[in-house]
């Protein structure tokens, strides 16, 4: 039956997403893994988030405006690294930073472009589902052109090309715990 209207959002090009892309029990390691790790809580421009995180490899600094090379990604992390990896068809030392965010209920991410030194942005959502919105860059455009999706948890996110550059992202509150894992490539990576 065909419909008036589209019934999933029209994505900006650089866009992917992939439902499912790790298993029950991909996920239940990870998740593992996460919680023995140290999470502290994130602060952006002096301001303390409610979500906490934990940064392996390359980090960037909005107060002083630098990137940083931090502590070495987590060998827990290779499997996820080589699968996705494989999944965008490219090296897995491309991924530079890999950030671990825990989101407890209400917490958000408010409107934002990744930091500038960062090319290629993947993430994988596990535990719970968020609602995770676009809107162009141009704030003139933004307001009429917004988009949301439900990323499921398990699933992944991609944002390259012009979904990176010219539009921004941010997740609603979201509803139940949350983790996700973000990773990152460099724009000039030498």
């Amino acid at each position: 039956m065909e419909t008036l209207f589209p019934l999933e959002p029209v994505l900006p090009e650089g866009f992917i997403y992939q439902a499912n892309f790790i298993t029950d029990l991909e996920e239940a390691g990870l998740i593992g893994y996460i919680r023995s790790i140290k999470l502290d809580h994130c602060r952006f421009q002096g301001y303390e988030a409610k979500r906490r995180v934990a940064s392996f490899g390359y980090d960037y600094s909005f107060d002083t405006g630098k990137l940083k090379k931090g502590e070495a990604i987590p060998a827990a992390f290779d499997g996820i690294l080589a699968k996705l990896a494989h999944r965008l068809k490219i090296g897995q030392k491309a991924f530079a930073e890999l950030l671990v965010t825990e989101y407890p209920p209400g917490s958000v991410i408010n409107w934002h472009r990744d930091a500038p030194p960062f090319d290629l942005i993947a993430g994988i959502s596990l535990l719970s589902d968020c609602i995770f919105k676009l809107r162009p860059y141009e704030t003139g455009q933004a307001k009429r052109s917004a988009r949301s999706l439900t990323v499921a948890r398990r699933s992944l996110y991609v944002m390259q090309g012009e979904a990176r550059s010219g539009w921004q992202h941010s997740i609603s509150p979201v509803k139940e715990l949350r983790y996700s894992i973000t990773l990152r490539t460099l724009k000039n990576p030498s």
